[in-house]
């Protein structure tokens, strides 16, 4: 289980971290992009620390 919640939690990152450089090379729309950039890096945190906790 670790090891699929390691899996997802890296792809969300990765994706979050694209998100933030994709807010700069469009011409429109780019405080949602980089805010769903923040969410999908701050649920990338929240789920290792969620399974971690027990």
């Amino acid at each position: 289980m670790n090891a699929v919640a390691f899996t997802v939690a890296m792809a969300i990152f990765v994706f979050g971290l694209w998100l933030f450089g994709f807010a700069f090379e469009v011409t429109a729309w780019q405080l949602p992009i980089f805010l769903s950039g923040i969410l999908c890096v701050s649920v990338a945190v929240a789920i290792p620390v969620q399974i971690l906790r027990d």
